[in-house]
């Protein structure tokens, strides 16, 4: 179930990024949106536009022409009216911390707690402005053990989402699984 291409999605312990901003940078919500759609656009057709920006964001391209003075005057993209956008050294920082925050954010949700990925989308969204490094560091590594675990798995995930569901414990059947799970860790022990 776990392999190296999700591995590297949450950026593991030797990697330089983790998650790191500048600190000195302080950015609202909707321009850490600017930059995590213009990251987005780079990888998808090398150069973002005003335009496809707008579109991305459901607003007016009026609106971003003001957020892109202000991502050019912080120095975090390389910007002309009328031209193609590019993100700065900086900006590509940012967007890339922003991207991962989103992406830890939205698997927890949809993949651990099973929210439907709509909701898990539009909260991670939410989220991922509000959490800091320590803090989506240590649910990255959750997810990585969480899926690496030989403990945890689809049998575990269906159990929680059959408690969830249910909304009561059936702690007998916790202590059935728990069992299983000793016979089955000292099978793979021994």
């Amino acid at each position: 179930m776990f392999d190296l291409v999700y591995k590297l999605k949450y950026c593991n312990r030797d990697c330089k990024m983790r998650g790191r901003m500048p600190k000195e940078i302080q950015l609202s919500n909707s321009i850490e949106n600017f930059l995590e759609i213009i990251l987005e656009l780079e990888r998808r057709n090398k150069v973002a536009r005003a335009k496809d920006i707008a579109e991305k964001l459901g607003i007016q391209r009026g609106s971003v022409t003001g957020a892109l003075k202000k991502l050019e005057e912080k120095k975090l993209i390389n910007y002309e009216p009328y031209s193609f956008i590019t993100l700065t050294e900086k900006g590509g920082q940012i967007a890339k911390a922003v991207t991962r925050r989103h992406t830890v954010l939205k698997d927890f949700l949809s993949k651990v707690l099973q929210l439907e990925e709509e909701t898990a989308e539009s909260t991670a969204c939410r989220m991922e402005h509000a959490i800091d490094e320590s803090g989506i560091n240590r649910l990255a590594d959750f997810l990585e053990y969480f899926f690496q675990c030989p403990r945890t798995g689809e049998d575990w995930i269906q159990t929680f989402i059959e408690n969830s569901q249910s909304g009561k414990r059936d702690w007998e059947k916790c202590d059935q699984c728990l069992d299983n799970c000793k016979t089955r860790h000292k099978r793979n022990i021994f």
